[in-house]
């Protein structure tokens, strides 16, 4: 059974920098591509970041572009999302997602696709 924890969520001043980790276990890790997904309040899911099994490539969205490194432990089975530069709109709940890496390029995100962990919350304010 696929079992995704995020944790490391927490809270954070404009600016500064948080670092998410998803623990997987149920499923051969380094076969799967992964992601991050985030819902702010009041808004839909969007993607943040993919990355194929191998850990050598990866896909950043529009919100994580330039901020946001995903990266991951094929020994651990641990995915990371070290946000740095952080602004009050990456305010959300974070996801860690097992998913098509085509789906994350290509498909708004939803939560009948793939497999979800409960998410981890993260809240940027001064």
């Amino acid at each position: 059974q696929v079992h995704l924890v995020e944790s490391g969520g927490s809270s954070a001043q404009p600016g500064g920098s948080l670092r998410l980790s998803c623990a997987a276990s149920g499923f051969i890790f380094s076969d799967s591509a992964m992601a991050w997904a985030r819902q702010a309040p009041g808004k839909e899911l969007e993607w943040v970041a993919g990355i194929y099994g191998d850990g050598i490539n990866d896909y950043q969205a529009p919100p994580a572009k330039g901020r946001f490194t995903i990266s991951r432990d094929n020994v651990k089975n641990i995915l990371y999302l070290l946000m740095d530069n952080v602004t009050p709109d990456d305010t959300a709940l974070y996801y860690c997602v097992k998913i098509d890496l085509t789906e994350v390029v290509t498909s708004r995100p939803q939560r009948d696709r793939g497999t979800w962990g409960q998410g981890t919350q993260v809240t940027v304010s001064s």
